[in-house]
């Protein structure tokens, strides 16, 4: 039965620190994952509370007149997402309203977070039904006139802590800090995920050393974090491809290796076998769903051969 009594300050403080304890307690994926429907068993003071809503986007419980979570869904390769998130010019996220509407009661829940700094749980589309969560991130300002919130996604990131974002030098540490504690993490866990946890190159499959790697890097302005811009690496070819030692032709995924490395005679086993012996075979991809794109291999390509 809906609570017909608001729930008191306090209480509503604590039932985020139960809530995040058990969130973290969770069982996860082996890419740190949770699907939707496990989200549907949070109880507190025996009463069931859902952590995440089934259809909107914003979860604001009954008897709660603040939001405790809020999602943004997953969108497969080549479709557009129903609401686009973006990067402020100050480095900070940005979480779209619900609608136009800036009175809309889940709005106004995520401003009554706002209002009482009140931390907040999102959910953030790794697959179909399945989520990564970041938390705590709080609501830090309020831009009705672009139907947007502010957020930050670390304590460093609040007010108090950072002061006016005005020069250029702490605009780029505040995305630097946005891109490490949210779009990282996601787009780094999906690549992962897409090429089975191994290597694109050579194949190895021990998870602790197989990394996500850009392809154009996220400094650039095309370097998006996305599946189609990644690559799943161990860490010996990760340094590889960063450092051009190793590239991969757009056309047909086959990797050349740098021509002095390839002339080198020592006998080093790294070399002959982890290096040179890569030298004209092709990718192993993932699902073609998620491929590296074609104009990101040509970019890195490219730059990497001095055109």
């Amino acid at each position: 039965m809906a609570r017909t009594v608001l729930i008191d300050p306090d209480e509503d403080r604590k039932m985020r620190d139960v809530a995040m304890a058990w969130l973290t307690d969770l069982p996860k994926t082996e890419d740190g994952w949770v699907k939707q429907r496990q989200l549907e068993d949070f109880e507190f003071n025996g009463e069931r509370l859902p952590l995440m809503d089934r259809q909107a986007g914003i979860r604001k419980p009954a008897g709660y007149d603040t939001a405790l979570s809020m999602r943004t869904v997953y969108t497969p390769a080549g479709k557009k997402p129903p609401y686009e998130d973006s990067l402020g010019d100050d480095g900070l996220q940005r979480y779209n309203y619900r609608g136009e509407d800036p009175t809309h009661p889940d709005n106004v829940g995520l401003r009554n977070a706002y209002a009482r700094d009140l931390p907040l749980i999102w959910f953030l589309g790794a697959a179909d039904a399945f989520y990564l969560p970041k938390y705590p991130i709080w609501i830090i300002g309020d831009e009705p006139e672009k139907l947007q919130f502010v957020i930050a996604v670390s304590e460093e990131q609040k007010p108090e802590n950072t002061g006016p974002i005005t020069t250029t030098t702490q605009k780029r540490i505040q995305k630097r800090l946005t891109n490490l504690r949210l779009h990282q993490p996601l787009f780094s866990t999906r690549v992962r995920h897409a090429y089975k946890h191994r290597c694109a190159m050579c194949g190895l499959g021990y998870k602790g050393l197989i990394e996500a790697a850009h392809i154009i890097p996220d400094s650039e302005p095309d370097g998006h974090p996305e599946v189609w811009n990644g690559l799943a690496l161990c860490k010996l070819h990760h340094g590889a491809y960063d450092s051009g030692i190793i590239r991969i032709h757009p056309d047909n995924f086959v990797m050349e290796v740098r021509e002095d490395v390839l002339a080198d005679r020592s006998t080093e086993p790294m070399l002959v076998h982890g290096l040179q012996g890569l030298h004209g075979k092709r990718l192993r991809l993932p699902h073609p769903s998620h491929h590296p794109s074609k104009n990101a291999l040509l970019w890195r390509y490219n730059k990497v051969r001095g055109i």
